[in-house]
């Protein structure tokens, strides 16, 4: 890890300790400890990211229990030899995606994020990838993520605009757009048209 990301991971690692400890601590005053380190966590996140410290709890601070990662999951559905990219109302383009809801398993949110973002009904049909976010993606988030990747098959429906996406399109590898390099990099894309023409594609795994 890059010297000017170690308080990151300091942080993260202060987070995690005071969520488990107010999970299973029972001593009052270790309670009240363990609360203001993980205040202390979030204002360093707070004060070297340049975010507001409310943002910061909302995302950093609202879990219970043992921390874990969050699970976001992205789809590649391809048309020929193009694959399909979403476009996000800040004009990059992304694979249909979205972290996992409480009571979905990962095939269903698949779907359920398909046909939110660009019309289609999908069936998943094998992974291609679970990946650590952090290994991959930028900019390094204070939470662990873990992404999952879906080669899927398009059973029908269409694209229609909706609060999340304004545009959806299928391009060749040698022509995509700008991407939403935090959800999905040419890296990552690269890896699913790959998967995508190996019948014999074993699921990777970091």
């Amino acid at each position: 890890m890059d010297k000017q990301e170690i308080w990151l991971k300091w942080a993260v690692e202060l987070q995690s300790i005071a969520q488990a400890g107010l999970f299973y601590g029972k001593d009052p005053f270790d309670m009240e400890r363990y609360e203001r380190v993980r205040e202390i966590a979030a204002e360093i996140i707070s004060y070297k990211g340049d975010i507001s410290l409310e943002k910061v709890k909302d995302l950093f601070c609202g879990d219970i229990g043992y921390q874990t990662p969050k699970i976001d999951t992205r789809a590649a559905i391809f048309k020929g030899d193009k694959i399909l990219l979403v476009k996000e109302n800040n004009g990059t383009w992304s694979l249909p995606g979205g972290w996992v809801d409480v009571g979905l398993s990962v095939s269903e949110n698949v779907v359920k994020e398909v046909k939110e973002e660009a019309g289609l009904d999908v069936r998943p049909e094998r992974v291609i990838a679970v990946q650590d976010r952090e290994k991959h993606n930028l900019p390094v988030y204070a939470y662990k993520v873990c992404k999952i990747f879906v080669l899927c098959s398009v059973a029908g429906g269409s694209f229609e605009k909706n609060i999340e996406t304004v545009d959806s399109g299928y391009f060749g590898i040698g022509e995509l757009p700008a991407l939403a390099e935090e959800k999905n990099n040419e890296e990552q894309v690269r890896m699913c048209f790959e998967a995508y023409g190996r019948k014999d594609w074993v699921t990777l795994l970091d």
